[in-house]
């Protein structure tokens, strides 16, 4: 199901697009490049791993799909716009931008995070979506459409275990979201937010039992964890012509866990 040409969810209307994926490296990222690829979009993967990058485009390239490397830190403004440069130069214009670098939300005490580490994972978790956006959105107006998709996080709406960093992160990406759409929709350009909760990794693969991992997906009303084809899956819809009146929403992907 991973893999292009697999058994994937098909959106005619993507082929030929130009996607880049930060974070695409590993977990939801990955499985979002696979299937954007599966679906005829031009993806280049960014990461911050070199190896890991390579390997997902590799694995692309090597079902019949078109990926590059577009590696380097969203975090660094100058090294944005060289992944910018880099991307339009050998795939041409984004039109599909998928910001989902991040992830640092291991849990912490208020009181024990530190200001340095509360700037690292707001750096990490929020201004790195800014400064992604901020870079390819001119182009986007200018062409008159284009699809952004963040990422979020449970965490970001509702209180949890992620440190309180993260949490405040990820509810600004929540309201930049919407700021961005109501700012830029006469433009034809569609911003929209990701929320997953826990989606099955390999952090949780190795530091969970199969008990502890049985236990959490209990916890849920449709009774699983979440993989990450399950947000794979919400991207094509938000990326694709079948939301062309959809802007910005955030979208829980929660199993149930939370309804509004």
């Amino acid at each position: 199901m991973n893999e292009v040409g697999g058994q994937q969810p098909h959106y005619p209307d993507l082929a030929g697009k130009v996607a880049l994926v930060t974070g695409g490296s590993r977990g939801i990222g990955a499985a979002t490049c696979r299937a954007l690829a599966a679906n005829g979009v031009k993806v280049a993967v960014n990461g911050r791993d070199r190896a890991a990058v390579d390997a997902v485009v590799a694995g692309i390239v090597a079902a019949g799909g078109t990926a590059v490397a577009a590696p380097g830190d969203v975090t660094d403004e100058g090294a944005v716009r060289g992944i910018h440069d880099t991307v339009e130069h050998e795939l041409g214009p984004v039109e599909v931008l998928a910001a989902f670098a991040g992830g640092q939300g291991a849990p912490a005490p208020t009181t024990e995070l530190g200001a340095d580490r509360w700037r690292a994972v707001i750096e990490s978790d929020l201004t790195s979506v800014y400064l992604t956006v901020t870079a390819f959105l001119p182009g986007m107006i200018g062409r008159g459409g284009g699809s952004i998709i963040t990422m979020s996080s449970t965490a970001g709406r509702r209180p949890s275990g992620a440190n309180a960093a993260y949490a405040a992160a990820k509810a600004g990406v929540v309201m930049l979201t919407g700021h961005l759409a109501n700012e830029v929709g006469r433009h034809g350009v569609r911003v929209n937010c990701l929320a997953p909760s826990a989606v099955l990794n390999d952090r949780m693969r190795r530091f969970m039992s199969a008990g502890q991992l049985e236990e959490l997906a209990a916890a849920y009303p449709l009774g699983r964890i979440g993989r990450p084809d399950d947000v794979a899956q919400a991207v094509l819809y938000l990326a694709s012509d079948a939301s062309s009146w959809v802007t910005g929403v955030t979208l829980d992907l929660t199993g149930g866990r939370v309804i509004a």
